[in-house]
């Protein structure tokens, strides 16, 4: 008994060590992204065939932007209230709605709209450090 309290604990550690080496971007990248842009960014996530058109390639965004990360753009994509309309449907879900809701429920209108910012703005950082 004492063995399995101390591997549970030895666990515990484990885990928690993983989670504060991981980045706010990276963990929102894998919770919200991952499954279909891939857990490397490459367009290969699980869900990728289940969609009507391939998931984009996030590693290659500043190669096809002249060497600079394209950071305005990726971070209005992510959050999709700054869309335009007259450039057609998405596929991406407009994330900034989602965790606005979310985020609004905990923090409030005001402290939502704060936190659901910050969200996208680590989103979009991380997604900046998969740059080849």
């Amino acid at each position: 008994m004492k063995l399995l309290r101390m591997a549970a604990c030895a666990s515990l550690t484990f885990n928690a060590a993983v989670a504060q080496e991981m980045s706010y971007g990276e963990a929102e990248y894998l919770n919200s992204c991952a499954v279909c842009h891939g857990v490397d960014g490459k367009g290969d996530g699980p869900l990728r065939d289940l969609l009507i058109k391939r998931p984009a390639d996030l590693t290659h965004l500043a190669e096809r932007n002249g060497g600079t990360f394209p950071y305005s753009r990726v971070f209005a994509t992510i959050d999709g209230r700054y869309a335009i309309p007259s450039h057609g449907n998405r596929e991406m879900p407009v994330w900034g709605y989602q965790f606005l809701e979310d985020d609004a429920k905990t923090y409030g209108p005001t402290g939502g709209e704060v936190v659901t910012t910050e969200r996208i703005h680590n989103l979009a950082g991380y997604i900046e450090t998969l740059q080849h």
